[in-house]
């Protein structure tokens, strides 16, 4: 028998009004993958993303997360999946030290102090951990919110735009530990990103989104021979101009 991918998701829509957010998604996500979600803003990422983690409920389809239907019985999963995004802070008056202690005993982490020292030392926090969140800078907001999300060392990391406002050798450092934090504890990651280096280095598939709707789909090489271009930001580009492959 073969295990149950780390989701599963049918027929997911999201509608507001007559607006439709996300529409007849349908994918799944094995662990120890990656997948990119790409597209321009307002085409479903975020909302998706939102859904996944049970913070939306959807209008329509189902989600099966780590083997259980994320709508009915989230809270069995919810220890086991973490969230990162340099748009939703941390709150501002506790220092870095006290948020990661805060949402480690959220998420029931053993051994927090040690796994704070841990990531401190993984992200370049060290200096950091006694300085309130809020009188961070952009790219030092970023990595402290990227401990966040690895405190409980999460089966399913959920990642939005984990690189923003982070200077290129920061960027680059960081996305090498995710790699290899996805491939020796086997999570499965669902990236949201508009930096297609980004996605092109850490990502096994992708789903291309256009107005709340697949546009295409693929590992990212295929995608790139399949359009007949050099790079994955030129697939970008045509999808957001509405181009099919030639």
């Amino acid at each position: 028998m073969t295990a149950e991918p780390a989701i599963a998701v049918h027929g997911l829509s999201k509608h507001y009004g007559p607006v439709a957010a996300v529409e007849s998604l349908s994918f799944t996500l094995e662990s120890g993958r990656v997948l990119g979600l790409l597209g321009g803003n307002g085409a479903g990422k975020t909302t998706t993303l939102a859904m996944l983690m049970g913070l939306l409920l959807p209008s329509g389809g189902s989600i099966r997360v780590l083997g259980e239907d994320l709508l009915h019985h989230r809270y069995r999963v919810l220890e086991r999946i973490n969230f990162s995004s340099p748009y939703v802070d941390l709150p501002h008056r506790l220092t870095v030290y006290q948020n990661l202690r805060v949402y480690g005993g959220l998420y029931g982490v053993r051994g927090v102090r040690a796994r704070i020292e841990e990531l401190a030392r993984d992200l370049d926090l060290v200096d950091l951990l006694g300085r309130p969140y809020g009188r961070l800078s952009a790219g030092q907001r970023t990595r402290a919110s990227l401990a966040k999300a690895l405190i409980n060392s999460p089966r399913l990391l959920l990642l939005d735009e984990p690189t923003a406002s982070l200077d290129p050798d920061t960027a680059d450092r960081l996305r090498g530990y995710l790699r290899d934090y996805q491939k020796t504890s086997g999570a499965a990651v669902v990236l949201a990103s508009h930096n297609m280096l980004e996605v092109e280095r850490l990502c096994d598939d992708v789903i291309m989104l256009r107005q709340g709707r697949v546009f295409d789909r693929g590992a990212p090489a295929a995608l790139v021979s399949q359009y007949g271009r050099d790079t994955l930001e030129e697939v970008f580009l045509d999808m957001a101009r509405g181009r099919a492959p030639s």
